[in-house]
């Protein structure tokens, strides 16, 4: 390509842009376009015709403060006392030969306890952890560590 047909091509960018800038610039933006049965309507929407408008579609429109008042709610619904709370129980057989990390891996397993490891690190603590007795025991998730080990071990 010649050099003077390059300035050509440049030159015929530069006015398109510059034309496309001055449409998108000077347009008129206070007015929306919407189509209806293959007609173009141009009118302002007033707010409360907006919120129809989306209601119709679906949506929920909420002010800020209606939304700040739902959270708000939402979050004392969660601390809720009377909320009903899962309560596991299990009947756990202790043989002999177990260990208390074979006793704290069963108790997480049924949902008991959250961890075996703290388990039986507090076992550990205690002391305790050579006092296992056989035997079978009905334990729940709502009991403490400290209740489960007075009841499996002696």
């Amino acid at each position: 390509m010649k050099a003077e047909k390059m300035r050509s091509f440049a030159a015929g960018l530069m006015i398109a842009a510059g034309l496309c800038g001055a449409v998108y610039y000077l347009g008129s933006d206070e007015t929306a376009t919407t189509a209806t049965t293959n007609k173009t309507v141009t009118a302002k929407m007033s707010e409360d015709e907006m919120k129809s408008s989306l209601a119709s579609k679906g949506f929920v429109v909420h002010t800020e403060e209606e939304w700040n008042k739902q959270l708000a709610a939402a979050k004392e619904g969660e601390k809720k006392p009377n909320e009903e709370k899962v309560v596991y129980r299990t009947v756990l057989t202790v043989t002999l030969g177990m260990t208390s990390i074979d006793v704290g891996k069963a108790l997480e397993k049924a949902h008991i306890i959250k961890s075996a490891k703290e388990f039986f690190n507090e076992v550990e603590k205690r002391g305790v952890s050579t006092k296992l007795r056989p035997g079978s025991y009905d334990l729940e998730s709502g009991m403490t560590d400290d209740q489960i080990i007075k009841t499996i071990f002696k």
